[in-house]
């Protein structure tokens, strides 16, 4: 789990740490990490092919290799996805076996705007999901983030408190059956 933003007071970050809780309430063991454990440059195939795979996409995958799913929470910019969760995306789709191949996933996003963040989770879903990650139907947007938090990280509405709970629930009983499905077969 992380979020794909680098900036120390992000809402996303605020948001995948009460996610992170969440699941871990569900019964779930949780790997949180920060974006900034994996820096890679701008992809460039000749960079790869000089020097291979960069360290931040090589620790990125060892850590998706480990886990059975991915839970991002993304900013929106400019209607998209940030660029560098999807260089990131890139430069870990060059690696055999590819790591995405049979994860779960989970999406999230926070933003002050009124749309909460959403359109980046759609872009997003399409490249995760053309490697092989069966991402959960229904994804958790908060809108008017910067008005959203309490003191301690908790969400003021209780009915956004609610309904993220509900989502988060439904997404660990998909991954529960998929990774069920995978140990059997």
């Amino acid at each position: 789990m992380f979020a794909a933003s680098f900036r120390r007071g992000s809402y996303n970050k605020k948001l995948i740490r009460l996610a992170a809780s969440l699941v871990r309430d569900g019964g779930a063991s949780v790997d949180l990490a920060e974006f900034a454990e994996f820096p890679v440059p701008m992809y460039n195939a000749d960079d790869e092919e000089a020097s291979g795979i960069p360290a931040g996409a090589r620790a990125f995958a060892e850590r998706l290799g480990a886990a059975s799913g991915v839970v991002i929470s993304s900013p929106e910019y400019n209607n998209s996805m940030p660029g560098t969760i999807k260089n990131l995306i890139d430069w870990v789709s060059r690696i055999r076996p590819l790591p995405f191949k049979g994860k779960h996933g989970f999406l999230l996003s926070a933003s002050p705007s009124m749309v909460g963040g959403n359109r980046a989770l759609w872009a997003l879903r399409v490249p995760l999901e053309s490697l092989g990650v069966v991402v959960y139907p229904a994804m958790f947007s908060l809108a008017q983030a910067n008005k959203a938090f309490t003191e301690n990280g908790s969400l003021q509405d209780p009915k956004l408190t609610e309904r993220l709970g509900r989502t988060v629930k439904a997404y660990i009983h998909m991954a529960h059956a998929i990774d069920t499905a995978n140990s059997s077969s």
